[in-house]
């Protein structure tokens, strides 16, 4: 794999989340970063956050990781901060107020796609606040 040729924002399965909320009518900001992790989709109307993760780069239970098996010790390191990062991150945004949602590359594969899209539609306008007070 040549991992200079992955691109950190507006990859496909980025794309493929963006395009879908456009057509559903959603508004949303690309990569804030002025967010705790620079979030890939902002919804400040909802203010709801998506993070769309690669199964390998944030170690997805899923059959799509598999750890590297050359040069181990870069990479057990380097996915184990990756984690740590994102669970801080998702602290500092919960405790802004933030809801989060993060839609994993392996659910956007053609054969989920569209039940994880729906389902994503449901997650940001969740029924369990109390009438617009944003309070779970």
């Amino acid at each position: 794999m040549n991992m200079s040729r992955i691109r950190s924002t507006n990859s496909k399965p980025e794309e493929i989340v963006r395009k879908y909320l456009f057509s559903k009518g959603f508004r949303y900001r690309k990569n804030v970063k002025k967010l705790p992790g620079c979030p890939d989709i902002v919804l400040p109307k909802y203010k709801t956050v998506i993070f769309v993760n690669g199964c390998f780069w944030h170690k997805h239970d899923c059959p799509r990781f598999v750890w590297p098996s050359s040069n181990q010790d870069y990479w057990i390191p380097k996915i184990q901060r990756n984690i740590e990062r994102d669970r801080l991150n998702a602290a500092e945004l919960q405790k802004k107020g933030w809801h989060i949602i993060t839609v994993w590359e392996c659910e956007l594969k053609k054969k989920n796609r569209e039940l994880r899209l729906e389902r994503l539609l449901s997650e940001i306008t969740r029924e369990d606040f109390d009438n617009g007070t944003n309070q779970p």
